[in-house]
């Protein structure tokens, strides 16, 4: 990870969407976002005029902003194909933000990041979830995205702002350099009942509850969690 990627980076696209039918009959969603061309307000619920339809377990304050890397779409085009729909625009995954240059392996959590007048804090990955088997129509393709570590992450809001596209995206604190979202995601979905990483990843204060509660969860019960309705719907 070099200094000047990890500094500084330009949000290339901002896109924001309503909630609509998706998926089985009686589902929906706001997955499909929109790029738009002006400055949003954000708050501590995200983009004011964003929408997400299962508010259980998508939105909130932990879950504020949406960021998916567009360098993933190269390995996910080599991975699926050409025809694969939606890849190679912002957008394709539900993000709210788009940039190139900062991924996983580059964001650490609990990093801040000013964002035109905004301050977004990483608060945690993404934990993918069936709707996006719908979206790219790969049956396992949430299983996918959880193995490759290519998930994007959330932001909390710490100072609501405007944001526009072409602004830069500017670190302004890290206070868990050891603490990558690809360590993270490796944690998580492969390393997964390592007890000194799930103990140290239960105390950090910049990561969001429900991932300090599940580290701790593991940690008393011995077991990882079952994510087959998660992954499969």
């Amino acid at each position: 990870m070099s200094d000047e990627m990890a500094s500084e980076t330009e949000i290339i696209a901002l896109m924001v969407g309503k909630a609509s039918p998706f998926g089985p009959p009686g589902r929906r969603s706001a997955i499909a976002k929109a790029p738009v061309d002006g400055p949003l307000e954000v708050g501590p619920e995200g983009f004011l005029i964003d929408e997400q339809a299962d508010r259980k377990n998508h939105g909130g304050p932990e879950k504020a902003v949406h960021h998916y890397p567009l360098d993933h779409h190269a390995a996910w085009r080599a991975e699926l194909g050409t025809e694969a729909p939606h890849l190679g625009r912002p957008g394709a995954f539900g993000e709210n933000i788009a940039t190139l240059g900062l991924t996983e392996a580059d964001v650490c959590i609990g990093d801040v990041f000013r964002a035109g007048s905004a301050l977004l804090q990483v608060a945690q990955g993404r934990q993918p979830c069936w709707k996006l088997n719908h979206r790219f129509a790969v049956p396992d393709m949430a299983r996918r995205v959880q193995t490759s570590g290519r998930t994007g992450w959330y932001y909390r809001v710490l100072e609501p702002g405007r944001i526009a596209p072409g602004d830069r995206l500017a670190l302004t604190a890290r206070p868990h350099p050891d603490w990558t979202l690809a360590r993270i995601l490796h944690v998580l979905y492969h390393d997964t009942m390592n007890r000194t990483a799930l103990a140290e990843m239960a105390g950090l204060p910049a990561l969001a509850e429900g991932w300090r509660s599940l580290a701790r969860r593991r940690l008393e019960r011995g077991a990882v969690e079952d994510w087959s309705a998660r992954l499969g719907g």
